[in-house]
């Protein structure tokens, strides 16, 4: 699977999600497409189609940028960003 392909699932999962989701999960959802989208973005400058790449620019983005975030809501980002990937490979 390609980066861009990746993240059209990861995005769409959260798409699938607005109408159900409690508000804490609107915005772990929301945060995290933010994340998600920026990497899929340098790889794509970079020249990276690996998904493991992707990830990786994910779990460091969280890390550096954990500091917005409460240790709570960093839990559920977390979480939220651990069961999109479940999901993706679940279905690939």
């Amino acid at each position: 699977m390609k980066v861009q392909d990746y993240e059209a699932r990861i995005l769409a999962l959260i798409d699938e999600m607005v109408d159900t989701a409690s508000d804490d999960e609107l915005f772990a959802s929301g945060y995290l497409r933010g994340h998600v989208s920026l990497a899929a973005a340098d790889c794509e400058l970079e020249g990276m189609d690996e998904v493991a790449s992707l990830k990786a620019r994910v779990d460091t983005s969280l890390s550096k940028n954990a500091s917005e975030l409460s240790p709570g809501d960093q839990r559920l980002v977390g979480a939220l960003w651990d069961l999109l990937q479940q999901q993706v490979e679940k279905s690939a």
